[in-house]
């Protein structure tokens, strides 16, 4: 087993690594300087028409709700914030690199993203982008585990198949870390804010969660009905059970999980249209 601290070297070196696409390279140096602003990103953006048009389409999607509405970077910028915005471009740079980390990883991760938003609005939070795009990455640490390590993950994968063990355990197994805490490591090293990071890293533990838990039980939620649901594929097709603590602070009774599962049906079938169509993935 590889000792943590240099697991954790390894994985945050990974943007030298010639692997990984010259636009998300340049996406993660942006995003290690901390006084990065709204600007820069915009002009980080406008040098790639390829990627902001990614992003306005999964901006105008079921995820967030703006179907139609929003036509420009500037515009996303100022309605979701600079956060949600790193965050979606993480998200459409490494989609590449999630589809052949495990098929089906990226529509796992979009009905989680969705079913986040859905609930977060229903607690009244007031960032429900934030949320969901918490949700969108939260499963990121296997992308980066695999690309780091692609035999060793790809014998983790056949042994969650083999053993029916979840994919957090054969990580731990052989890593002596989960995908959590790869992505916790990579969103510290990119100078995301403290509430993505714990988003991430709880989301699988929610108790543990110290200053979000709210959010971070709604992402942990979200994965776990959407594993239920069979939408896309993390790693494993076993369905944890919720953990008491969230399901204390979520509250939600058996009438608004009926009307989540049923608003949240129609904005899974919105998307997987899109998916398929390659709208967004």
């Amino acid at each position: 087993m590889i000792a943590t601290r240099s697991l954790r070297a390894q994985i945050e070196h990974l943007d030298t690594l010639s692997t990984i696409p010259s636009v998300v390279r340049r996406l993660l140096e942006t995003f290690e300087n901390p006084k990065t602003s709204l600007s820069d990103i915009a002009s980080f953006i406008a040098q790639d028409p390829v990627l902001a048009a990614k992003v306005l389409k999964v901006v105008n999607s079921p995820i967030y709700g703006f179907p139609g509405r929003i036509s420009s970077i500037t515009q996303a910028l100022l309605l979701l914030g600079l956060n949600v915005v790193r965050g979606l471009l993480l998200g459409v740079s490494v989609l590449g690199m999630m589809q052949k980390s495990i098929v089906g990883l990226w529509e796992h991760s979009v009905g989680t993203a969705i079913v986040s938003k859905v609930i977060a609005r229903r607690k009244g939070l007031k960032d429900p982008e934030v949320v969901s795009v918490a949700a969108l990455l939260h499963d990121i640490g296997k992308v980066f585990l695999n690309l780091k390590f692609p035999e060793a993950y790809k014998a983790i994968l056949a042994l969650t198949d083999a053993k029916a063990i979840f994919i957090a355990d054969g990580e731990t197994e052989n890593f002596g870390v989960t995908h959590a805490d790869v992505a916790a490591w990579v969103g510290r090293k990119w100078n995301f804010p403290a509430l993505l990071i714990e988003q991430m890293r709880y989301h699988h533990k929610p108790h543990l969660s110290k200053n979000f838990m709210l959010h971070t039980s709604i992402v942990h939620f979200s994965d776990i009905l959407i594993r239920a649901r069979g939408f896309g594929y993390g790693g494993d097709g076993l369905v944890p059970s919720v953990d008491p603590v969230a399901w204390k602070i979520l509250s939600l009774s058996r009438n608004e999980i009926k009307e989540t599962l049923v608003e949240v049906e129609d904005l899974l079938e919105q998307a997987e249209e899109l998916i398929l169509a390659g709208e967004i993935g």
